[in-house]
């Protein structure tokens, strides 16, 4: 079983930036996929990046550029850094993790984009 929390949304200006956090109740060497999803009101759940368990990374074209996907292997946290905020991205952001083929979901924490 893993355990997922979130932290570091909040209101932020175009432009601005934000950090995400995603706290694994354990090791995430062990875990094959770690990543984060967000769901904008009226829009389906879509993923934004993920890290493999080899270090390996992924982005979405909406964000590829602008964010980045890193962890702390001594802290069990993955994090989600992003710059250059849009308007679009404004969501509910979504920690999720794959492990011995079972899939496991945070609660979220909101992301708001205002001009």
């Amino acid at each position: 079983q893993v355990q997922l929390v979130e932290s570091g949304g909040g209101l932020v200006q175009a432009g601005g930036s934000l950090r995400l956090s995603c706290a694994a109740s354990r090791i995430i060497e062990s875990i094959n996929v770690m990543g984060w999803y967000r769901q904008a009101p009226g829009k389906q759940r879509e993923l934004v990046a993920y890290i493999s368990i080899g270090g390996s990374t992924n982005y979405a074209d909406s964000v590829k550029g602008r964010s980045t996907i890193s962890r702390d292997n001594g802290k069990n946290t993955v994090y989600l850094q992003m710059n250059g905020l849009k308007f679009e991205d404004t969501a509910v952001y979504y920690c999720y993790s794959r492990h011995r083929g079972t899939s496991y979901w945070g609660q979220g924490t909101q992301v708001t984009v205002s001009s």
